[in-house]
């Protein structure tokens, strides 16, 4: 069925036809875009048959957002969890409250959970320990994830269930907070989660995928066609649940990435050039490591301590296990990611990446890095002559920034996720969100991500770095166009011929708006393949 869209502002992300105000659609593909009075006739001079127009009515279309970084089945898993964050919880009295209420609804036997606490958005002013977790209940064991992900908060009980105590060493790349007397505190560091993880229970295959399948018509409502699953942190692929979740409803496309620290010691572990096949709604894009941990938890190996101490942060990656994924990707021409945040972990990973040479076809960049807080100048000009990829999220610091400025001096606060310099400096970049890894009330949110983007101030006014702005339209291009050629999605992210007539038509015209109000767009329907799906 061909389908007219017209009368719209349609913003297309192709550099070349950047504009058009009407667009011709057949089986699901975009066969022109354009002014509306330059549309060409068919074959022979004869009009082209049009079986459906659509008046767009003025409104502002856009390619459908692609999230070239988050953590779908996180963030499934999430949605059934205590929200540890505001409006709902803003001290850690609320969250005690919040964890007794639900310990009466929770069975013996049965694990509490909750994600999203950020000690800075709390009254206290502190992050929650294991005391504080037992006066809502001492009986169950109670797991927190904090909003960045890469720290734990449990209760006495979980400890006691784990074998925690103060003679507990340390794990390689984690640590164990300890309080004066060397007692665990319940707060546990990047790898130490592991101690606990094998612990909880696992959820049902049917849960799983319910969840996806509800996640997933959020994601259209906001404009998401396509993500990136960046690896789960426990053992295990999530290619059969997506499959699975498809066949329910699950509507996104998906590259997956995985973990390599749970598969790297596994001889049977393989990604066929089937599994990579990027004409596939879902597959397999590559490897996945952990280079440090995160600003606000004060885990990202930093170039400089952080602010009032001697403390660097940590790496978690041994070099023997980039050395095997480097050996690995070679063989089956995967992507390798690295999360690096801190100056030095993305010098030390760069450094070592650097001396390759391409070893997938050219279609994808064979190496990119996710999150870059703080690239160093030669960081950056490594990146842009290797063609590497980097994947920030501009709404970390724009939603956290009261832990950013606990940790960091104003001065180095604006010198954070240099998109501009980035940009000038030729780097490929791309914007995503680390859903749900964020305190943010819903944290697949495109709009306040772009708007930290755009405007260069936090949630809460404060300056950011004005020299690191970047326009409207390029925010939109780097949430989309280079999106989709980082993760490798053939024919999306843009609106041209040939690519799928993924969409979504905007409540206002965000190119024109003041960027105070970009977080008050949103989206009033999505089409995937030309049908309207959301709306």
């Amino acid at each position: 069925m061909k389908r007219l869209f017209t009368n719209g502002k349609i913003f297309t992300s192709e550099h070349k036809n950047l504009y058009a105000d009407a667009m011709l659609v057949d089986d699901g593909r975009i066969l022109w875009v354009g002014k509306q009075q330059e549309m060409p006739s068919g074959s022979g001079g004869t009009d082209i048959s049009i079986d459906e127009e659509i008046d767009l009515k003025g409104r502002t279309v856009i390619p459908g957002f692609i999230d070239g970084h988050m953590h779908p089945m996180m963030l499934a898993e999430y949605s059934r969890q205590i929200a540890c964050l505001p409006p709902e919880i803003n001290s850690i009295r609320e969250l005690t409250e919040a964890i007794a209420h639900t310990a009466e609804e929770t069975p013996e036997g049965s694990w509490i959970c909750g994600w999203g606490y950020d000690e800075g958005k709390y009254e206290e002013k502190r992050a929650p320990n294991r005391y504080d977790l037992d006066r809502g209940c001492a009986d169950k064991p109670v797991f927190l994830v904090r909003c960045c992900e890469h720290v734990r908060c449990v209760n006495s009980k979980a400890l006691e269930i784990a074998g925690i105590t103060k003679d507990t060493p340390d794990p390689p790349g984690g640590r164990i907070d300890r309080d004066e007397n060397g007692e665990p505190t319940g707060i546990l560091r990047e790898n130490a989660r592991d101690l606990v993880l094998p612990y909880m229970p696992v959820e049902t295959e049917d849960e799983i995928i319910d969840a996806l399948v509800e996640l997933s018509k959020l994601l259209i409502s906001q404009g998401i066609v396509a993500v990136a699953d960046m690896g789960n942190l426990c053992p295990g692929g999530n290619y059969d649940y997506y499959a699975k979740a498809s066949r329910r409803g699950f509507r996104q496309r998906v590259a997956m990435y995985y973990m390599w620290d749970y598969f790297m010691d596994d001889p049977c572990f393989r990604i066929t050039p089937q599994m990579m096949d990027r004409k596939q709604r879902l597959l397999i894009a590559g490897l996945k490591l952990i280079g440090d941990g995160s600003i606000s938890g004060r885990t990202a190996w930093l170039r400089d301590p952080y602010l009032g101490t001697e403390e660097y942060g940590m790496p978690v990656y041994s070099d023997e296990s980039l050395e095997k994924a480097i050996s690995f990707a070679k063989e089956c021409g995967c992507q390798i990611s690295v999360h690096a945040m801190g100056g030095r972990a993305i010098d030390r990973v760069i450094d070592r990446v650097y001396k390759e040479k391409d070893w997938t076809d050219g279609s994808v960049p064979y190496f990119r890095i996710e999150h870059v807080t703080e690239p160093s100048e030669a960081a950056m000009k490594k990146a842009a002559e290797k063609g590497f990829a980097f994947a920030s999220q501009p709404i970390f610091e724009y939603c956290e920034i009261e832990t950013y400025k606990a940790n960091m001096e104003e001065a180095r606060l604006k010198r954070l996720y240099p998109h501009r310099a980035e940009l000038e400096r030729g780097v490929r970049l791309c914007l995503s969100t680390d859903a749900p890894a964020t305190s943010w009330a819903v944290p697949s949110n495109p709009f306040p991500n772009i708007k930290s983007a755009v405007t260069r101030r936090a949630y809460d006014g404060t300056d950011i770095g004005q020299d690191e702005r970047i326009d409207i339209e390029t925010a939109i291009i780097l949430y989309t166009k280079n999106a989709a050629e980082i993760c490798g999605f053939t024919g999306l992210g843009q609106l041209k011929p040939g690519y799928s007539a993924d969409f979504a038509v905007l409540s206002e015209d965000i190119f024109s708006i003041d960027p105070a109000r970009i977080d008050e767009v949103f989206v009033k329907e999505t089409y995937i393949c030309g049908e309207k799906v959301y709306g």
